[in-house]
């Protein structure tokens, strides 16, 4: 295993003006060094993680990273701009840039390697070393810790030295000496590499400075050591710092909590410890699912409305489905490619199966697709559990949804059954039991009853209408024709596009994806809307950043040309970036779009069994022609508004502060 950074992957002088350009001629020296193998393709990567969240830090920090299927090993790249890029941290452009390169599978080993990096990031003696270093391999070798920051200072004179001599303390004046204030923490982000770490050394240096005992669980990409036991219940107060679900939330239950992002652990620690001294000075305990307790954010603090929650639960069972359904998808899509549609009709690979023959060869696409397909209702309904009750949820979920597809319930009593067992979970959990049952409650009790109440419930009481439900909507979809179809492409063109990525942009998706299960000409109208006018937004602000390109930042134009890559892909957070920045001319011109190419694509009657691909499947669609001429039409629209309402602005345009963006995307 080479090296994680050597000193060709150094650049002291990096002239890029943009944080795209800073990746892009960091990326390179990756790619020359036999680190990537698809350039574009990782850059790709890099900008839709990008999208998520700014990767700027205080301290005149960028961090860019994402873990992408065409790095061969973990690798960084490091680059000193004298003239800072904008990567979007509130105190202003970073001069360190560090691109962080994971593969897909990267080993735990080497992401320890880059979460000690993060930590030292945070070392002030670290960041000044890099800054003075004068050449790349003594850079190379700070990164690597092969090369101390600093040379090691003489012992101190006076009062030091005297200090270092005195006696140690006495066991009078020990037991008089107060016990700290004791703080447990968990910090987590989406890709696990960076700010998780970053948030657990900047915590733990502000709990120094405080006088403040603090333990932090860093939940990884690299899996996570969970604090002991006796730590937390030593504790009088938790800090959660995540963007992603805190795993294993019970036992942190019953103590003051300050539930906050990822990034406010980085950027202002002090304020956290301080918040969480307030809150435990003030009695409060708020709870966590399995305490018995209210939920986070009952206190106000947090996702205290139930709308929020209800969406976080939702989206954490989109997000866990999404595999199956491209993975399931793409391969029925390519059975079809092969074999044609009449190949869903052939019998099992398993009693008939010759090598030599492409009809098998489609059958055993098909049929190893079909069985991913299957289990997209029962992981919804399990994960969609799992993010309302954790683990113990996990059974009843995988039930229910099991017992909806028995009873032809769907992706609807997917929904339903998930939501059912989280409640279910959580209302068991709620109930006070002996200290003896507790070890096994998890395990056995939970599961056991949970099931049987949500498979009584499905089977018995709310699974058969929904069963009803889903079938009408079946048949109503295979029924639309003429104004009815038009209106619903409107309407899901309209979702695709209002949050590119976020929660109404899925719920659209997953409703599409659904009716793949079971297709019928209806349902593959609705697919083939829905990802048309989810291409639409990024190719729309690329075309836009082409035509008119004074009317965008510097920033902006390098964004637009990974725009017409993220959008020929089906990449919808692609546009991300433009809407953050400008919200109000922005969101609604791609609305227009989507809503003129979602209408369109229903109109034709196009039709697409794969639930992914964007332009790499339209061998695959029914009507490719006019599936692209809706396309084009709503990225013309979408485009020629934009254009119009910035060219109309009275008053220059000022790009977005990095607070602006980041709430913006994070609200989409």
């Amino acid at each position: 295993m080479s090296e994680l950074i050597t000193a060709d992957l150094v650049d002291l002088d990096l002239s890029a003006e943009t944080k795209n350009a800073a990746a892009r001629s960091l990326a390179e020296r990756m790619t020359a060094a036999g680190r990537v193998t698809d350039l574009e393709g990782f850059l790709a990567d890099v900008a839709a993680r990008e999208a998520q969240m700014p990767t700027g830090l205080d301290g005149g920090i960028g961090i860019p990273h994402c873990r992408s299927a065409h790095v061969t090993e973990p690798t960084l790249a490091f680059g000193r701009a004298a003239q800072g890029i904008d990567f979007g941290a509130p105190d202003g452009p970073a001069d360190l840039v560090f691109l962080i390169a994971a593969p897909a599978g990267a080993d735990d080993d080497h992401l320890t390697i880059l979460s000690s990096l993060a930590r030292r990031l945070m070392d002030p003696a670290f960041t000044s070393a890099l800054r003075a270093a004068a050449d790349p391999a003594r850079a190379a070798a700070l990164i690597r810790g092969d090369a101390p920051p600093t040379a090691p200072e003489e012992p101190a004179r006076g009062a030091s030295a005297r200090e270092a001599s005195a006696p140690e303390t006495s066991a009078r004046e020990a037991e008089a000496t107060p016990a700290p204030f004791r703080i447990v923490a968990v910090t987590s982000c989406p890709t696990g590499i960076a700010h998780t770490y970053m948030a657990a050394e900047s915590l733990e240096a502000a709990a120094r400075t405080a006088g403040v005992s603090l333990s932090v669980e860093t939940q990884g990409s690299a899996g996570f050591e969970r604090l002991d036991p006796s730590v937390i219940a030593a504790a009088d107060a938790v800090i959660w710092a995540h963007d992603v679900d805190v795993r294993e939330k019970a036992r942190f239950g019953g103590k003051p909590l300050v539930d906050v992002g990822v990034k406010a652990g980085i950027n202002r620690p002090g304020e956290l410890i301080a918040e969480a001294r307030r809150k435990a000075a003030r009695g409060e305990s708020v709870g966590v699912p399995g305490d018995g307790g209210p939920e986070p954010g009952a206190d106000g603090s947090g996702s205290a409305r139930f709308g929020v929650r209800l969406r976080t639960y939702l989206m954490s069972g989109v997000s866990y489905m999404v595999p199956f359904v491209a993975a399931g998808g793409l391969l029925i899509a390519l059975s079809f490619a092969i074999g044609g549609y009449e190949i869903a009709g052939a019998r099992s690979v398993a009693e008939h199966f010759v090598w030599g023959e492409a009809d098998s060869w489609a059958a055993l696409l098909n049929q190893i697709g079909g069985a991913a397909f299957g289990f997209l209702v029962p992981v919804l309904a399990g994960y969609i559990a799992y993010g309302m009750a954790d683990r113990p949820a996990l059974v009843p979920g995988f039930v229910g949804g099991a017992i909806a597809l028995t009873i032809d319930a769907g992706f609807l009593g997917g929904l339903a059954a998930g939501l059912l067992a989280g409640a279910v979970v959580m209302a068991i959990q709620r109930v006070k039991v002996h200290p003896t049952l507790r070890g096994i409650m998890p395990v056995l009790v939970i599961p056991l009853i949970s099931s049987a109440v949500v498979g009584f419930l499905m089977f018995v009481v709310v699974g058969k209408p929904i069963a009803s439900l889903q079938k009408a909507l079946t048949d109503g979809l295979g029924g639309l024709s003429g104004s009815n179809a038009v209106i619903l492409g409107m309407v899901l063109g309209l979702m695709m596009c209002f949050d590119m990525g976020g929660p109404l942009n899925k719920v659209a998706y997953a409703f599409a994806v659904g009716g793949l299960a079971d297709p019928t000409t209806g349902s593959l109208k609705v697919m083939a809307a829905v990802m048309a006018a989810g291409m639409v937004p990024p190719l729309a602000m690329a075309l836009a950043t082409t035509v008119r390109a004074r009317l965008f930042t510097r920033t902006e134009r390098e964004n637009g040309r990974a725009a017409w890559v993220l959008g020929a892909s089906f990449i919808s957070e692609g546009a991300i970036p433009f809407a953050a920045a400008d919200p109000l001319r922005v969101i609604p011109s791609v609305m227009a779009g989507g809503a003129v190419t979602g209408a369109l694509s229903m109109a034709f009657g196009c039709t697409l069994r794969a639930p992914h691909g964007g332009i790499f499947v339209i061998p695959l669609i029914g009507g490719p022609f006019l599936y692209l001429v809706a396309i084009a039409a709503g990225t013309a629209v979408a485009t020629a508004l934009v254009v119009v309402l910035k060219g109309t602005r009275r008053t220059p345009r000022t790009p977005a502060t990095a607070a602006d963006t980041s709430k913006v995307a994070a609200a989409a």
